[in-house]
């Protein structure tokens, strides 16, 4: 049988599993003498550390247990936590059946940071004879009354001795918890686990059953499928509509850019124009002739011709042309008169 202090033996917790308590005896250097709460949290010498002590199922071992564990660890300065851990045989007798055998519930326990010994078997009830066994100072629990094995109150006496130290329980985390949302999503769970290769025997189900589950897994392979492609498609569209936001954006752009190049250009104000302007008038001024000098002298009008005499039968009011052929004649030649003079 290894022994080992109880110093030595806390210390190798932190790098390996906590030993059994019938594989090590407890060998204090320090008297064993009984202490009080009061000393306790004042301190003790550290080759005296105080045995607090704390028992339970552990099935299931969850975060509620490791929190109780810790402060069972953190009630006083220099504290050695054992652990007892009961049977199957008597959790079965008096609490129900467990998930976890005692073998697998004693590691779990064993591989917690805060446990420095683990006792198998641990009793049911605490009696004077297993807490001088262990030299066992306090006994660590929460203050709720734990009835069971006729008793109102396992730990009654415990508290009537001075050796009770209460601590706080985990909301909304319990073993019972854990398997009431596992009997709750069975189905999930037996789907689940056929789907990774256990046979509806091992699971204990049946043919009928076993052939709804692998149905329904292969019905909601293809809801998974088609979510997958819906995703996508969303995917998609999403990065098409960023693309035409972007072209939009970029057409506008353009666009913009393009009207005021063209306003600019052909605009009312726009460089054309000026250039067309300045284009028009060198070409008037080419085209038109150069003006003459102001001071030139103006050009003489040709003299124009002396007006023909008086047709004698205009005086002659009183002899009238003997005949039409020969007024005729006269007017005709007035005409040409005039047609002369012009």
């Amino acid at each position: 049988m290894r022994k080992a202090g109880d110093t030595e033996v806390s210390f190798q917790t932190l790098i390996a599993p906590a030993p059994f308590a019938d594989e090590i005896s407890c060998q204090c250097q320090a008297p064993h003498e009984k202490l009080t709460i009061t000393q306790a949290r004042l301190g003790t010498p550290v080759d005296r550390p105080v045995r607090v002590y704390a028992d339970g199922i552990f099935d299931l071992f969850h975060s509620g247990h490791a929190r109780a564990l810790m402060q069972a660890k953190t009630l006083f300065p220099n504290s050695y936590l054992l652990v007892g851990v009961c049977s199957d045989d008597l959790t079965h007798k008096f609490k129900g059946f467990t998930v976890m055998n005692e073998t697998e519930r004693y590691e779990a326990l064993r591989h917690c940071r805060y446990v420095d010994e683990v006792i198998r078997d641990a009793p049911w009830t605490l009696t004077p004879e297993f807490l001088e066994k262990h030299k066992i100072d306090f006994v660590a629990h929460d203050d709720i009354p734990y009835s069971s094995a006729g008793s109102d109150d396992v730990y009654k006496h415990i508290k009537e001795a001075g050796m009770f130290v209460p601590t706080q329980r985990t909301e909304g985390i319990s073993t019972s918890d854990i398997i009431t949302r596992i009997v709750r999503d069975y189905d999930v769970y037996a789907r689940r686990n056929l789907q990774r290769g256990y046979t509806a025997k091992e699971l204990n189900v049946s043919f009928i059953n076993e052939k709804k589950y692998r149905f329904q897994n292969q019905v909601d392979k293809m809801k998974e499928k088609v979510k997958n492609v819906e995703e996508k498609s969303k995917e998609f569209v999403n990065k098409v509509e960023e693309k035409s936001h972007d072209l939009i954006q970029k057409w506008e752009e353009k666009s913009r850019e393009f009207i005021g190049n063209f306003l600019e250009l052909f605009g009312p104000d726009g460089a054309w124009k000026q250039m067309f302007q300045e284009r028009s008038g060198r070409m008037l001024q080419a085209l038109s002739p150069r003006q003459s000098p102001t001071s030139s002298p103006t050009r003489g009008r040709s003299p124009s011709r002396s007006p023909s005499p008086p047709s004698p039968w205009l005086f002659n009011k009183a002899s009238p042309p003997s005949s039409p052929k020969v007024a005729s004649a006269s007017i005709s030649s007035m005409s040409e008169g005039d047609e002369d003079e012009k």
